[in-house]
């Protein structure tokens, strides 16, 4: 009976990181769009393409991670909860700190919201990310692509995102120095969430929905 509790609780506290971690991920996106001083990589494409088609950025986040899950069939990844669950939350929680938001006026505002955006995402990115129920869609292209073309998963990741980011910029995405920022600080900032949130393993070697703890942090919305 104890076994079985301490179970309960073990995966009640996954579920409340993975889902707590995709919730604080779209807002911290919302802060740094409100910055106006750069975004992330993935949501430069995704803003560029909310301008172009007149959607939100988070249906089209949305849209986007569905059709990088596609990708995933012929690269033979398996998705995880946490793998649809990215897909399904992390746009509304996006559109919805967005709706309350304001603009930010002024330099002093404005870079106080891309550091808070940048901080808050690294650790979004641990929270779901140690949580352990599967990588989120655009990661799981990244490894695939490695796996598949036996390139490094730096290069392939560096690949990609120049790819997303001119595509996005050629849009009208944002690219700034909040870009450039977060290029350089996401990576430390995630290990160290990622340390912080990090979750034992589950009691008595039960069953756990993804195992195995993650060694580096390749989240891109």
């Amino acid at each position: 009976m104890f076994a079985r509790q301490s179970r309960q609780r073990h995966l009640t506290r996954r579920l409340v990181q993975l889902y707590g971690g995709l919730v604080l991920y779209g807002a911290s996106s919302a802060l740094l769009v409100r910055s106006g001083l750069g975004l992330e990589p993935w949501n430069v494409l995704h803003q560029g393409l909310a301008g172009q088609t007149g959607l939100s950025m988070g249906v089209v986040l949305t849209i986007v991670g569905a059709a990088v899950l596609l990708l995933w069939i012929p690269l033979r990844q398996r998705p995880g909860l946490g793998t649809v669950s990215n897909v399904l939350v992390i746009g509304a929680a996006m559109d919805a700190a967005l709706a309350v938001l304001p603009d930010a006026h002024g330099p002093a505002p404005r870079i106080a919201l891309l550091v808070a955006g940048i901080v808050l995402n690294g650790a979004a990115t641990g929270l779901y990310i140690a949580a352990r129920f599967g990588p989120g869609p655009r990661d799981g292209l990244m490894t695939g692509l490695t796996l598949r073309t036996g390139l490094s998963v730096r290069l392939v990741r560096t690949a990609v995102e120049i790819t997303v980011v001119a595509t996005g910029f050629a849009l009208g995405g944002t690219v700034g120095v909040g870009t450039l920022l977060y290029a350089l600080s996401i990576g430390p900032l995630a290990q160290l969430f990622l340390r912080v949130f990090a979750v034992p393993s589950a009691p008595d070697g039960g069953a756990v929905v993804a195992c195995g703890r993650p060694r580096r942090a390749i989240l891109r919305r």
